[in-house]
């Protein structure tokens, strides 16, 4: 078993002692869909002339250990909004990252840019879950998901009028995202089964993906030159977390990645 399949497993015992303490058609009530009006804030976030980011709140990960051992995270949060990311990320995962569903609860009384709750959606469960949190996406991956299932979890989220990053790693995911109606999809650069990083997969796989459907390259964004190499293949957005994790200024490195600093 690897790992994700291991993290996998893991959220499903997870769910189920969440679901003794909530039920789901309480949770589900608890989790209303907003205002048509409203539409899909994350998707039109995502709508920028030039590449988009979605800024990454992440203690630790299973590669790389902890990453910020000073973690305040609504300052993150506050400081990813003050330099101008489209979006930010927020992992709730508790083993392997270190997440916490109250990070991104307290983050979206603190920010009004839209929140993506990266955690391992395995249950239907988790969608309204990340309704209620206050979550305006969730991350569905593909390697842990059935077709049917993937399609499935779209349409509830959809209903409930969060958006969907379906995240893929190779032809046949991309195939299976967009054959269960995928509106938003990323490419995780990092193969969650060795841990290796190629950034250059999302220029490979971006010819799959039609241009209506937002594409997203995760992970090994480290540099301006990377990003220009994204923006030239016609990547619409960029999930960066560790680099700018570790930085002492947020809003300096962003903009270093934007290639706008002086």
């Amino acid at each position: 078993m690897n790992i994700l399949q291991e993290i996998a497993e893991c959220t499903k015992e997870r769910v189920e002692a969440r679901k003794t303490l909530l039920p789901l058609q309480k949770l589900m009530e608890m989790s209303r869909p907003g205002n048509a009006a409203d539409g899909f804030p994350f998707e039109n976030s995502l709508r920028t002339e030039d590449i988009a980011f979605i800024c990454e709140i992440k203690r630790a990960s299973p590669s790389k250990g902890t990453i910020a051992e000073e973690f305040s995270y609504i300052d993150i949060a506050k400081d990813y909004e003050t330099a101008g990311a489209e979006a930010i990320s927020v992992l709730t995962e508790p083993y392997w990252f270190k997440g916490d569903d109250r990070f991104l609860r307290e983050i979206a009384d603190e920010v009004s840019i839209p929140l993506l709750r990266k955690d391992f959606t395995v249950d239907r469960y988790m969608i309204y879950e990340a309704k209620a949190l206050g979550a305006s996406a969730i991350l569905l991956i593909c390697a842990i998901l059935e077709r049917e299932v993937l399609a499935e979890y779209i349409g509830i989220a959809h209903s409930l009028g969060l958006s969907a990053l379906v995240e893929a790693h190779t032809e046949a995911e991309i195939a299976m995202a967009l054959a269960a109606g995928a509106r938003i999809i990323g490419v995780n650069n990092r193969n969650l089964k060795t841990f290796e990083v190629d950034i250059t997969l999302s220029e490979r796989l971006r010819s799959m993906v039609p241009r209506e459907i937002f594409f997203v390259s995760e992970s090994g964004v480290r540099t301006a030159k990377d990003i220009e190499r994204l923006r030239q293949n016609g990547v619409d957005a960029v999930l960066v977390g560790e680099t700018l994790m570790r930085s002492t200024d947020k809003k300096a490195a962003l903009a270093e990645l934007r290639g706008k600093t002086p």
